[in-house]
């Protein structure tokens, strides 16, 4: 009942329910009317920013060898890290785009050519003035394979990039609809000169300034002073614990050490759920748990091998027992219904131990050990659910073993690099962005090194498309594609399960990403 009050108490605080329905309801839940007055005062002050103070988050997903060169962010500590200190042209909230270092985006009849206009007054930290020359700059950088950025995929498709006055345009090799959603890639932070001299300086436009950078510990910040936007960057300074471990994660909220966290591992969210001063925050999007297999590695270049490893994970079971019911089955593709183009028509692939092994003995391989490499830290779960994998496969015959690595290093030394282990991906705001950063032939985070031009034309001319019925089945032969050809077992969709003491104001779930999609600690208060 408490949860249902709290979220009613707050929709009234947004002027999105009136006072009487909320009395109304209250009493048929069977609040008194006590308690009701004093959700709706506590929503109300939850609503009003307050600024001062210092805003903790801890955060499971750093290591010792992070950068804050945000071409490099790979995990949730750069990617919260960078949202702090940097900004992009643009943001997308629940689904909208919102203008950040853009005021205006337009485009041509055909969506060849993206004009943004640019924000005018902004400041770097060191006090230089943000051009459009830096935005030019920045987008550059990324197009270059030294940068080994995870926008590679995204800006080799613009052909042409010029600067003018306060008007950036960019021409595309061809037609996209969706190139602004594409500008809010957490990697395109702007950066003066593009970066280019000193990619990992961490000065940027964002709400704000690095103090102490301390990769695998612990990041510290103070207000930018002279922050373009007064509606956001309410507390004074802001820190950055890097815990983890879940267990201590979850004692440093419960003791008050931290505001917030994130990856509240669903075996105690209902335990979690109980504890005074604390309110879990749970939005489903388009995040997801992952196994990856390497095309090009063996013995994962057999695609029937792979068909056998996507049969034989009992998809139903990790949602159950690694989730706790916090997510819904994937289909090892990594689009889900939170995108507007998804085909829901799409037969929702099932454990087959039978159809498993089948395939397993049509790849020929030799019987010898097929390693999986994960770290705790690479999902919440992660090693269970590896676990649970191996079980299900081995009644299918496959000899699937586990090989654990330790989180430090293991988005630097692991992810991308070896022929099969555990990731996630955040998802992204639309269909081709997660496949251009993901499955595109050319882009850098193509971490199953799936590679087919067929695939590759079929991104392109949905790009181009404007009919969204026509759209919609371009994007339906891609999934089925990469489903059945491609190195993705996707075996899981997760829903975001975060927690935050209730000091804490000014929350607003975001599906888009963990911690209001990297927007909490610019957005939210400390209350007194």
């Amino acid at each position: 009942m408490a949860d249902q009050l709290n979220k009613m108490a707050s929709m009234v605080a947004k002027g999105a329910m009136s006072r009487r329905e909320f009395n109304t309801r209250a009493a048929a839940l069977g609040a008194s009317s006590v308690l009701a007055s004093s959700m709706l005062a506590s929503a109300a002050r939850a609503d009003t920013p307050v600024k001062g103070g210092t805003l903790i988050a801890g955060i499971q997903g750093g290591e010792s060898t992070n950068s804050l060169d945000p071409a490099l962010a790979a995990s949730d500590v750069p990617f919260m890290v960078n949202s702090t200190w940097g900004e992009m042209l643009v943001d997308v909230d629940n689904g909208e785009l919102k203008m950040r270092m853009a005021e205006e985006v337009s485009s041509n009849a055909d969506a060849t050519q993206w004009m943004f206009k640019i924000r005018q007054g902004v400041e770097f930290h060191d006090g230089k003035t943000m051009t459009a020359e830096d935005v030019v700059a920045t987008l550059m950088r990324h197009t270059g394979d030294e940068a080994a950025s995870g926008a590679q995929g995204i800006v080799k498709g613009i052909k042409e990039m010029k600067a003018e006055g306060d008007m950036v345009t960019l021409t595309l090799e061809s037609a996209n609809a969706d190139l602004p959603f594409l500008m809010a890639d957490y990697h395109l932070v702007i950066q003066p000169g593009g970066g280019v001299d000193n990619p990992a300086a961490g000065n940027g436009t964002g709400a704000y300034k690095i103090v102490a950078n301390e990769p695998g510990v612990r990041h510290t910040f103070e207000r930018h002073a002279n922050y373009w936007d007064s509606e956001s960057a309410h507390a004074d300074n802001v820190e950055i614990f890097v815990i983890n471990d879940n267990t201590a994660r979850t004692a440093a909220l419960q003791s008050g050490q931290i505001h917030m966290m994130n990856r509240v591992d669903p075996k105690i969210a209902e335990l979690l759920k109980g504890t005074e001063g604390v309110t879990i925050e749970r939005a489903a999007g388009p995040g997801h748990y992952v196994f990856i297999m390497r095309c090009d590695a063996a013995p994962f270049d057999n695609n029937d091998l792979r068909m056998a490893l996507k049969l034989g994970i009992n998809r139903a079971e990790l949602v159950e027992k690694v989730l706790g019911g916090m997510g819904s089955p994937g289909n090892d593709f990594p689009i889900n219904a939170a995108y507007p183009l998804f085909d829901s028509s799409i037969a929702q692939r099932e454990y087959d131990p039978a159809a498993a092994a089948e395939f397993y003995k049509k790849s020929g391989h030799d019987g010898s050990p097929i390693v999986l490499q994960v770290a705790p830290g690479a999902f919440p779960g992660a090693v269970d659910a590896a676990n649970l994998f191996a079980a299900s496969a081995n009644a299918a015959g496959i000899p699937l073993t586990i090989k654990l690595e330790p989180d430090d290093g293991y988005w630097s030394n692991v992810w991308n690099v070896a022929p099969f282990c555990a990731s996630y991906w955040g998802g992204r705001p639309v269909q081709d962005q997660m496949y251009s950063t993901a499955y595109l032939s050319s882009a850098e985070w193509n971490d199953t090194a799936y590679r087919d031009p067929a695939f590759d034309a079929l991104l392109v001319a949905g790009r181009g498309e404007l009919d969204s019925a026509k759209r919609k089945g371009i994007y339906s032969q891609a999934a089925n594609m990469l489903r059945d050809n491609g190195g993705l077992i996707c075996p899981m969709f997760n829903d975001w399960v975060e927690a935050r003491s209730n000091t804490v104001g000014g929350w607003i779930s975001n599906p888009a990403g963990t911690l209001m999609d990297g927007k909490a600690l610019r957005r939210c208060w400390v209350m007194a």
